[in-house]
């Protein structure tokens, strides 16, 4: 068994409620373990931690604009990789004509956030249609193709080896955050049972350890009569998830979280109430996230805490440095414009360093880490 050090304790200039009551001109850095589910502390600071000046060698926050990459094929296995540990990759994936070959995923669970465009998914346990928003969790195994209505792009999370689960919703209960009835689940209705009926030759393509095979069929392998059981793909919109929210306290990203893996959890950030009493602050606040690397894909809205950063784009906060809110967003730490926050996006926080791709590097901002600068 083991137990944290916790000693809570209040030394100088402090508030004693966290994220609330700062004193005045003052700033908030939080120091916290296991992301934001360990033991934290809430330092005070006369100016904001991210007023650095120059900044040298790999560690630096980083950003890369994904509607630049290469188109990649009608593949998921031609998308192209931004980052990877051994827990989790992560690829984007521009699908434009329909696959014409099936897939299977040998390394782990998929988890597929749609970006943009909309289109059909056939699979082992039926047919499912899809669109911008949503969310698709593929178990490890599963066997499928995507037909293309609206092209699209795609979000693409892997658990290697490794297999995603609901988080522990405790005190709020498991309808919080969304229902587990709202997700939607494949069907063997007449459009799978159509193209079941599809004859010639079927590839499927398997990804092991990162290298492909191809099994050929001499008949489309996607004939399920009927199936019974609990582990099959499931979809879900971020227009149905319902985030936690509180009138008088900032929550941190931990609040927001959707799924989890080994080795990192997936959070969505939805439109949600700003806190209205007058001593919380209404941003995210500075924080040194020591254990966790932290990965944003921004999909759409107006994202309050960043500056010129547009849909499309992911950014890398490496653990080891203090980052948060641009400066136009800390103008706002104690009163916002509008009622409530516009944008949705998704968040990676991982437990092992992530490897920043080629792919990556060529469509990155490179001057990113400067865009905390107040002139």
């Amino acid at each position: 068994m083991r137990k944290w050090i916790h000693i809570p304790h209040i030394e100088g200039l402090a508030s004693r409620q966290a994220h609330a009551d700062l004193p005045p001109g003052t700033v908030e850095r939080e120091i916290g373990k296991d992301g934001f589910f360990g033991p934290a502390t809430q330092m005070i600071h006369p100016r904001p931690p991210t007023g650095w000046t120059s900044w040298e060698g790999p560690l630096r926050p980083r950003a890369f604009d994904c509607m630049k990459l290469p188109l990649d094929g009608a593949s998921p296995w031609a998308a192209n990789t931004l980052l990877h540990n051994a827990q989790c990759r992560l690829r984007f994936w521009t699908l434009a004509t329909n696959m014409d070959h099936l897939v299977r995923n040998a390394d782990g669970d998929e988890l597929l956030f749609v970006h943009a465009g909309r289109g059909e998914l056939y699979c082992d346990y039926g047919h499912l249609a899809i669109e911008a928003g949503d969310y698709l969790l593929l178990p490890r195994g599963t066997m499928w193709r995507l037909e293309v209505l609206e092209a699209m792009q795609l979000l693409l999370i892997e658990a290697s080896n490794g297999s995603y689960q609901l988080p522990d919703k405790g005190l709020v209960g498991e309808q919080a955050i969304f229902d587990p009835a709202m997700l939607d689940l494949p069907r063997i209705d007449d459009l799978f049972k159509a193209q079941a009926a599809h004859a010639g030759d079927w590839r499927v393509v398997i990804k092991r350890r990162n290298l492909l095979s191809t099994v050929t069929y001499p008949y489309n392998p996607l004939d399920a009569l009927g199936w019974h059981g609990s582990l099959h793909p499931v979809r879900i919109n971020v227009r149905d998830i319902r985030p936690l929210s509180s009138h008088r306290y900032h929550l941190p990203p931990s609040a927001h979280t959707t799924f989890v893996a080994p080795g990192f959890v997936v959070c969505t950030f939805a439109p949600r109430p700003f806190e209205t009493d007058p001593g919380a602050i209404k941003v995210p606040f500075f924080h040194s996230n020591d254990d966790f690397d932290e990965v944003i894909f921004y999909h759409s809205g107006d994202f309050f805490s960043r500056d010129h950063i547009h849909p499309g784009m992911v950014t890398l906060h490496p653990a080891g440095f203090t980052h948060g809110p641009h400066p136009k967003a800390l103008s706002r730490m104690h009163v916002q414009p509008k009622p409530m926050t516009d944008e949705y996006a998704v968040m990676i926080d991982a437990r092992d360093a992530f490897d920043v791709s080629d792919a990556a590097t060529a469509v990155e901002w490179t001057e990113y880490h400067q865009s905390w600068r107040s002139s």
